[in-house]
């Protein structure tokens, strides 16, 4: 998930202050019950990133 849209959701705003060349420079500012929202879903995204990942079949065919 994109960091921004993550912002976004969490219910800051985020205003493009400029653009040169392909660089974005924006700013994001909100409530601290915002601020507080985006870190709790930036931190469920961590543990979802680095949760173990289990495979769908461990089983082996023994043909």
């Amino acid at each position: 998930m994109n960091i921004v849209d993550m912002a976004r959701e969490s219910g800051l705003t985020v205003i493009l202050d400029g653009k040169i060349g392909r660089e974005e420079y924006q700013s994001v500012c909100g409530s601290m019950s915002a601020l507080q929202r985006f870190a709790e879903a930036l931190c469920q995204h961590a543990v979802k990133q680095n949760a173990p990942r289990t495979p769908h079949n461990t089983r082996r065919s023994l043909k």
